[in-house]
């Protein structure tokens, strides 16, 4: 049975009003997971600078596993407004290491060991990380749980890159304002959210697609009309950064542990909740939380 939980593509750092701080969806996915002792792996590429370096140490501080080479291109950094609300939105550095990612023989034999892999869009805005990235996707086993955490990012997007990861995932997880914008681009408009959802989710042969709706909520719908809604808790909101990663991580964590997706879709809420009270997109978990999944 294979047994590594992966997250795959960006590594960077999160410039934030009050300083920088280690990020990025893959690796927040992989370092949440691995809270609730699953064996996680970050895959990237950092630069050899002191972003880099720090990075790494970082990772090693926190007990997150890691194959990221050290490569001739700036470590990824991305500049993070909030608003009032505490919701991000990004400026992103180009041409930097997770720009160049190279499907070395360890990243290889990470793949053919990969229970889960969540990959996003934003790691592919270049040819030579995008090849990748599908090679990784196409070296797992057969019943690999695949997500597709879509993450749209400025322009870092098209239809052909959505549509390709939507062959190569078996899970799709998307926020509301994503799925309008897919829902344009693939031609679905006037329909609602949930049926746009239902016919992604039919034409790519999906197991699950996981809707978050921010203060409205969020979905899991899956084959045979199963919709699975929970309300998203009030709680005072430090940032906004790296929730959605955690709420990815925590559901996935609880899927492969066996949980019904009822209770995965319940702890997945409660977790995120508890990152959006912190700063960042990296806090340590309560003990609590990590119980439940024991």
């Amino acid at each position: 049975m294979a047994h590594k939980i992966i997250g795959l593509g960006e590594v960077l750092y999160d410039v934030l009003p009050e300083g920088a701080k280690l990020g990025g969806a893959p690796a927040n996915f992989a370092y949440h997971i691995g809270q609730f002792g699953l064996d996680a792996l970050a895959v990237s590429a950092v630069g050899n600078d002191i972003l880099g370096e720090h990075a790494l140490k970082q990772f090693d501080e926190v007990g997150l596993k890691y194959i990221i080479p050290i490569v001739n291109y700036p470590t990824g950094t991305v500049n993070v407004s909030l608003d009032t609300e505490g919701v991000p939105t990004y400026e992103f550095a180009q041409n930097v290491a997770w720009d160049h990612l190279e499907l070395i023989p360890e990243i290889l034999d990470a793949a053919k060991d990969a229970r889960a892999v969540c990959f996003g869009s934003l790691a592919q805005r270049t040819k030579a990380s995008q090849e990748t990235i599908y090679k990784f996707l196409d070296s797992t086993p057969s019943d690999c749980m695949k997500i597709f955490d879509i993450n749209l990012r400025g322009t870092f997007y098209n239809a052909d890159i959505i549509a390709e990861s939507l062959k190569k995932a078996n899970v799709l997880k998307i926020n509301d304002e994503e799925i309008v914008i897919v829902g344009r681009m693939f031609n679905y408009p006037g329909l609602d959210m949930e049926e746009k959802c239902r016919i992604i989710m039919r034409r790519y042969h999906l197991k699950m697609v996981i809707l978050t709706c921010g203060t409205n909520g969020s979905y899991v719908f899956a084959p045979h009309d199963f919709t699975s809604f929970m309300p998203t808790p009030k709680v005072e909101v430090a940032d906004t950064v790296g929730a959605g990663d955690s709420f990815t991580a925590t559901f996935t964590a609880a899927i492969l542990k066996g949980k019904s997706i009822e209770e995965a879709h319940k702890l997945a809420v409660k977790v995120s909740a508890f990152v959006c009270t912190k700063k960042g997109a990296m806090p340590k978990l309560p003990q609590n939380l990590i119980d439940e999944l024991k």
